[in-house]
């Protein structure tokens, strides 16, 4: 009865912020404004103006996440080999990013690239060319890394942590060298991890907006830049509707990646 009774307040949050909210969106995403059930607002995606933002973003996240996966399995495995417990300053560093404003993250970073910002005056000081770093997808897939590189860290470093050393210590023993451990051992080991911080990469790159707007200057339209602007802008809540139950797709798909090899929920970041 007491087990019951404390899992109320977390009953009552799931279907006020999670059940509700996604049967909003699909009943808007299944029909028009009259509300008369419709596929028009989901087979939208199709449009020239929708495929284009579609194939944007996902070329832009899979890029970023790529990215982060090369930048962040190198420095969990440095990380690990120097044995930095989880209370170590450099992980501390990791996840204090974490803790800061997301906007103002990414507004630091628009100081940093706009024409007359603080690189661009680095180069100006040194009689060099100033260049233009705001307003492109170049600009768009570095807010990403950054913002987003702590979700791929802390997923390998996680796994990693937990692999017996005597393991590694054994396949040296029979003769493997350091490729040859990362390969056979390390590699497969991390996989929930690699998996679980691909996830938390992508799914958020695919689907943002803040960053485009801000470090492409809304020029750069991407999938969440087109559903933000339906909602906000156009009033067209069946048509966001539609296009966010298409997004729902990749989570689904993310979903059953973690569950598929993550079943132990080891590449969790706590």
């Amino acid at each position: 009865m007491n087990k019951k009774l404390l899992s109320g307040p977390y009953l009552m949050w799931m279907i006020g912020f999670i059940l509700i909210p996604l049967a909003l969106i699909v009943f808007y995403g299944l029909t028009d404004k009259s509300g008369a059930f419709t596929l028009s607002n989901v087979l939208s995606i199709s449009t020239e103006e929708h495929a284009k933002a579609l194939w944007l973003s996902l070329g832009l996240s899979l890029l970023s996440t790529v990215l982060c996966l090369v930048l962040a399995y190198p420095l969990a495995m440095i990380l690990r080999t120097r044995g930095m417990g989880q209370g170590s300053f450099i992980v501390f560093i990791f996840i204090l990013p974490m803790w800061m404003n997301f906007l103002l993250r990414t507004l630091a970073w628009q100081t940093l690239l706009e024409k007359n910002g603080v690189i661009n005056g680095i180069l100006s000081a040194l009689h060099l060319p100033n260049q233009g770093l705001i307003n492109t997808p170049g600009a768009i897939i570095l807010g990403m890394v950054y913002n987003f590189l702590p979700f791929m860290v802390l997923p390998i470093y996680n796994v990693l942590m937990k692999i017996d050393d005597n393991v590694v210590n054994a396949a040296r023993d029979l003769g493997a060298n350091s490729l040859q451990v990362l390969i056979r051992i390390l590699l497969p080991l991390s996989i929930p991890g690699i998996v679980s911080g691909i996830t938390m990469v992508f799914v958020p790159a695919l689907t943002t907006f803040v960053i485009s707007n801000i470090l492409g200057g809304s020029k750069i339209l991407l999938i969440g830049n087109v559903i933000e602007q339906e909602f906000t802008k156009g009033s067209n809540w069946n048509l966001g509707s539609g296009l966010s139950l298409v997004l729902m797709i990749f989570i689904l798909i993310s979903m059953a990646l973690i569950a598929k090899y993550d079943k132990n929920g080891e590449g969790t970041v706590l």
